[in-house]
């Protein structure tokens, strides 16, 4: 089969590889569509921290966001798999240790990370091969478009639950990315007052044609009392000023990582008696952003500016973007595209 392999920072290529095998409790699927995220773009230069960790090592295979349909099943898995049109989960913990028999496998130590950690090879490439129990099955309504997204929104579900947002509650997300721009949907179900504020002009007018009112300039926030703000920016001062921006007894919601330390004032925090969050992982997500696009309350396909093929992925990863590209942040991948 096709598979784009990355071979070291910068260096890429589609290769024909051996098509993976269902071990025991696996299934294999055909991939459908990818998408590619910002964790990608940091493998490719070489800056993500697995790599400098030990963690992730070149060659690897990338690609945590994706749909398909399910191939073939390994020794026992439900035949009744078999066909089904699916998502998983990215996260696989060893379901032994005492997190993931917390309910936590998504911070196991010795967790595999689908295209990222743990030598388990991605979704870039005609076929995949993961558990059946990290499976999500996805209904008629969420094709396979919304099944590429479902993985970023189960983290922006996240982030959006964890600023406790009623109808009553303004709230500010730093960062019109694609997980911002999730997260300030979800938002709006709840009811709130979303505002979103970036340093980008372009980013910010696109998010205004999603039918937010208001959209702020990073350094031109107006001076409104913020019940709850959501850092989805990958700027090294945004932290410290998430802080600045929250009101007292308000709540901070980290998802968003910068390239380099950060710090916020913890004496502000605690005099302020703020509550900080940070959200790793869509797991506990998953299942409810496929409810919230199946039944229309979230629609994220604007977020999606083009398709590319297998043999597209380096230059998406290297910065470019298809000529045909819209305005949204998502570039996705189409395997079959040649």
């Amino acid at each position: 089969m096709r598979a784009y392999e990355l071979t070291g920072p910068g260096v890429g290529t589609v290769r024909d590889v051996p098509p993976p095998v269902a071990a025991p409790g696996e299934v294999i699927v055909d991939v459908q569509r990818v998408g590619l995220c910002g964790t990608d773009v940091e493998f490719y230069v070489g800056d993500m921290a697995y790599l400098h960790s030990g963690l992730a090592t070149y060659p690897l295979r990338l690609g945590h966001e994706w749909a398909g349909r399910v191939a073939a099943v390994g020794d026992g898995v439900d035949r009744a798999w078999l066909g089904r049109r699916v998502t998983g989960d990215t996260m696989l913990g060893d379901r032994t240790c005492r997190r993931c028999r917390r309910g936590h496998q998504h911070v196991c130590e010795r967790r595999q990370e689908v295209g990222i950690r743990g030598d388990r090879p991605g979704a870039l490439a005609e076929q995949v091969a993961v558990p059946a129990w990290s499976l999500h099955e996805l209904p008629d309504g969420v094709d396979d478009v919304l099944g590429a997204l479902v993985e970023p929104g189960g983290n922006a579900w996240r982030a959006a639950r964890a600023t406790v947002a009623t109808p009553d509650d303004r709230i500010l997300v730093l960062g019109p990315g694609t997980i911002g721009l999730l997260t300030a949907m979800f938002l709006r179900t709840a009811g709130a007052e979303v505002h979103l504020a970036g340093r980008d002009d372009s980013s910010l007018g696109f998010a205004r044609t999603l039918g937010f009112e208001h959209v702020w300039r990073a350094d031109a926030v107006p001076d409104l009392p913020f019940d709850a703000v959501v850092d989805a920016s990958n700027a090294a001062e945004s932290s410290a000023r998430a802080l600045e921006l929250v009101e007292p007894a308000g709540r901070l919601v980290y998802i968003g990582l910068a390239g380099t330390p950060t710090m916020i004032d913890t004496r502000t925090l605690v005099l302020s008696d703020i509550t900080a969050v940070g959200i790793l992982s869509a797991s506990a997500g998953l299942a409810h952003a496929i409810t919230a696009y199946a039944s229309g309350a979230v629609d994220p396909r604007p977020l999606v500016a083009g398709t590319v093929g297998l043999d597209g992925v380096g230059a998406v990863l290297a910065g470019g973007r298809p000529d045909s590209a819209g305005r949204g942040p998502k570039l996705h991948v189409d395997p079959s595209i040649r």
